[in-house]
């Protein structure tokens, strides 16, 4: 069985939400991903990016939290950081949205869509649901996540 939860591990975040979660409920997560990513659908984010929005900044450094709903569902568009893409693909909506209100309020212009300097400078671009079925948003809500977002939320 393949330690999905490796790169959680390297964290500051993992030693928090440890003693919260409990061995128990972080080792069905790990069930949980062994059974999808070896499933017989595509699973996003690639699953070297499923913790990438707490691989990159830590628990001490969050700032802020931004909450989306999953990662991207189409091939190569998920990251494992809310609302980004590589620059490579058009915006979606949600981030075209997002580089409105960036023109709106602070009158720049946002060119990049991926958004990993946002999280080095303390960003937690945190998706509720840290998988999804391709093709198919929103297919692991429920499964298994929201306890986990949850306790991310309360400790940032």
């Amino acid at each position: 069985m393949k330690d999905y939860l490796v790169n959680l591990k390297k964290t500051d975040w993992y030693q928090h939400l440890k003693p919260v979660l409990g061995l128990d409920y972080l080792n069905q997560i790990n069930d949980f991903l062994n059974k999808a990513y070896t499933g017989p659908l595509r699973v996003f984010p690639p699953e070297d990016k499923i913790f990438s929005a707490m691989l990159y900044t830590s628990l001490a450094n969050t700032k802020v939290v931004i909450v989306g709903q999953d990662p991207y569902h189409e091939l190569g568009q998920a990251q494992g950081l809310s609302f980004s893409v590589p620059d490579n693909f058009p915006a979606p909506s949600s981030l075209q949205n997002i580089h409105k209100e960036i023109a709106s309020d602070l009158g720049k212009t946002r060119n990049s869509h991926d958004l990993i300097l946002w999280v080095k400078q303390g960003v937690l671009l945190l998706n509720s649901v840290f998988t999804v079925e391709e093709h198919k948003a929103n297919s692991y809500a429920g499964m298994t996540w929201e306890k986990f977002t949850d306790s991310v939320i309360q400790l940032a």
